[in-house]
């Protein structure tokens, strides 16, 4: 045992040193695109009675307010246009359309190893909304949110392993037309991070300025066709049951520009969807599936991601409630109809009611990521910064959900058991003559990095430990965080020459 004391101190420190180094990809206990689906909260009988439900709506009440090039391209490959002005879907163009859309899709980011590769049960974790205030955690403030906001968000996404996305979280107050606003966000984000971006825009005449903008970003446009690093957020539809008339133009001209698509449709259950739960998994399956049917009319097997989004409400006050149970059982639900569809699926989850970033964050961030994740959604937006039912983000609380997500998704991985992990052998070296616990030994250290996930800012420390500390508060250290990150140079940002011909062409905010 003393020969054995100097290797085991050297190899201690040699642990340490590698502990201290950031993770390679292949001994990260958790990852991007990690396999979730054990969470099923439908019952298969009940996944077809809702899929059932959402045809029969679809064929008997269909949707109001299409676009006139959508009553054009709809009818064209079936749907039926009522008196009314309805269109209705038979079931068999439904069928049809789903058999041509895309079942796996490839949301890339600028930097290609940041892509994101959906379908099945693989899940990915980002924000998204579009929250009008920040919010301030030290002063328990808010305030309106602004383009160097949102700049910052993408700055820091950019940093944090477990948000593998960037959707737009928040609105550029600071800029009144919404034109500049919509080509702003654009720059901000896209000089934020090189992970894989969604953005919506407020009219369709603004695509073309956006596609401009997007092209010289790539280095040209068969660049930007070849690898699309920006998608479009596409409130499609206007529940219950009509079509965004003018969000309808803007997905086809997104379309035609080879942008992917988010077919989002947010229906609130008990105000603009039925109160029950599965109600409302029903009327979002029957609005994304005339979505299905729309995209593929266009273009068969454009990637389009089948974003059924419902939200919880308060019956007794009329607030939206994206911290509940019934949200986390809504987005699972969701997730469950996107593999039955087999196509890639995407829905919100990890938002909270909560005004700051406190305990009733916590369990409201945590339970409704871990459902979504364990469900196996490919796309789990809103998961981290957002406050006020979807009305504030905060940069504190985006860098304390990258903890949060981190533990979430160890939920996803879930337990291996092989002839190593059931541990006989060890169980047999440490209690047959051996020291009698498992701490130190070769097969508990050689996993310590590959089996758990280590919160980078979450406290574990002993009472006396943390008193010793001087008490560290979560909130501060996250800040803390914040101020390292901004203060180092984004490793998004563009090459001078490009970012000066994007400034000649477009009104950028952003100062230099």
């Amino acid at each position: 045992m003393t020969d054995q004391s100097p290797r085991r101190s050297g190899g201690r420190a040699a642990r340490r040193a590698m502990r201290a180094a950031p993770l390679t990809d292949d001994i990260r206990p958790i990852r991007p695109g990690m396999e979730g689906g054990t969470y099923q909260p439908l019952t298969g009988a009940q996944v077809a009675r809702i899929h059932a439900a959402a045809l029969e709506a679809l064929e008997q009440i269909g949707l109001a307010d299409a676009p006139p090039s959508g009553v054009e391209i709809l009818t064209a490959v079936g749907a039926i246009l009522g008196d009314d002005g309805r269109l209705r879907f038979p079931r068999a163009l439904v069928e049809d359309m789903l058999a041509k859309a895309a079942k796996e899709i490839t949301l890339c980011g600028r930097d290609p190893a940041h892509d994101l590769q959906l379908g099945g049960n693989r899940v990915h974790f980002g924000t998204a909304g579009a929250a009008v205030h920040m919010v301030d955690p030290d002063g328990r403030n808010y305030r309106e949110s602004t383009v160097q906001d949102l700049h910052d968000a993408a700055r820091i996404v950019d940093q944090l392993d477990n948000i593998h996305f960037l959707q737009r979280p928040m609105v550029c107050r600071d800029i009144p037309d919404n034109y500049e606003m919509d080509l702003n966000t654009i720059y901000a984000t896209c000089a934020g991070t090189t992970k894989h971006i969604g953005t919506s825009f407020t009219e369709p005449a603004f695509v073309p300025g956006a596609f401009d903008m997007l092209h010289m970003i790539a280095g040209g446009e068969e660049a930007w066709r070849a690898r699309p690093f920006l998608s479009n957020s596409n409130c499609f539809v206007v529940p219950p049951m009509k079509f965004a008339t003018e969000a309808c133009q803007v997905m086809e001209a997104c379309i035609e520009g080879g942008m992917p698509v988010l077919l989002l449709s947010a229906g609130m259950a008990g105000a603009t969807a039925p109160s029950t739960i599965a109600g409302a998994i029903t009327q979002a399956c029957a609005e994304c599936l005339a979505g299905i049917v729309y995209v593929n009319a266009i273009r068969p097997g454009h990637p389009a991601i089948f974003g059924t989004w419902p939200f919880g409400l308060d019956l007794r006050t009329g607030a939206m409630t994206v911290g509940s149970g019934e949200q986390a059982l809504l987005t699972a639900g969701c997730a469950q109809m996107h593999k039955f569809y087999g196509i890639p699926g995407g829905a919100a989850a990890g938002a909270s009611d909560s005004k700051l970033p406190d305990m009733q964050a916590g369990w409201e961030q945590m339970c409704s990521n871990v459902m979504a994740g364990l469900s196996g959604l490919n796309m789990v937006y809103e998961a981290a910064g957002m406050h006020a039912s979807l009305l504030g983000f905060c940069h504190e609380s985006l860098i304390l959900g990258d903890d949060l997500i981190g533990q979430a998704m160890r939920c996803v991985r879930g337990i291996e058991v092989t002839d190593e992990t059931l541990g006989l052998d060890q169980m047999r070296e440490v209690c047959l003559g051996g020291p009698g616990h498992y701490l130190g030994t070769d097969a508990t250290l050689g996993r310590m990095q590959t089996d758990h996930v280590y919160p980078a800012l979450g406290d574990r420390t002993s009472p006396k430990e943390w008193a010793e500390l001087d008490k560290p508060d979560l909130v501060k250290k996250a800040t803390a965080r914040k101020e390292e990150i901004l203060s180092e140079r984004s490793a998004a940002q563009f090459d001078p020459a490009l970012d000066a011909a994007i400034r000649a062409k477009f009104n950028i905010h952003l100062p230099t």
